[in-house]
């Protein structure tokens, strides 16, 4: 079975091209995200699912919702995805063309989860760290989780480090069971 993503990537390829050419690629950004949150509701899921609707009529429940929010060109990719029966696909979309404007714009977007939370100062000295690694700007996000026991698990796009004490015993205990 083929990878959502790999399914999303031609539409998100395309739509953040036409975005980069008209220069409203922060507006196609902020579009796609609020529709792969109203796609992602449980109520809207079941409309969308109904065998009864054309893909047309699904894009509309969507643009619908959205009312104003949705620019005329989003609006046709929408009908595109619908038609192609693609708008599960949204949420993978939307990450997708994050990714491209991120790396447009030579920024990634950091997740931090430690054991414990981690100070200003602690949290700035790991962005800088990542950002002299990656050598782009990052944008920090911290989350804290007891189960790491220590250490830290940094993501930053492809890249994940795991320092966490958690980890390290998993890899140790690979190590050791034959």
């Amino acid at each position: 079975m083929i990878e959502p993503t790999t399914l999303a990537r031609p539409y998100a390829r395309a739509a953040f091209e036409h975005a980069k050419q008209q220069g409203t690629v922060d507006t196609w950004s902020e579009a796609l995200t609020a529709l792969a949150a109203v796609s992602a509701d449980a109520n809207v899921e079941t409309v969308l699912s109904d065998p009864s609707l054309t893909g047309d009529q699904r894009a509309q429940v969507l643009a619908a919702l959205l009312g104003d929010a949705l620019p005329a060109p989003a609006m046709n990719f929408l009908r595109v995805l619908a038609e192609n029966g693609r708008l599960d696909l949204l949420s993978d979309v939307a990450a997708l063309f994050d990714q491209f404007k991120q790396a447009l714009e030579a920024t990634v977007a950091v997740d931090i989860t430690s054991a414990f939370d981690l100070s200003t100062e602690q949290s700035d000295a790991l962005a800088a760290d990542i950002a002299a690694k990656l050598q782009r700007a990052v944008t920090v996000t911290t989350h804290t989780d007891a189960s790491l026991m220590g250490g830290a698990i940094i993501r930053a796009g492809d890249l994940v480090i795991d320092g966490s004490v958690r980890g390290r015993l998993n890899k140790l205990a690979g190590t050791l069971t034959p």
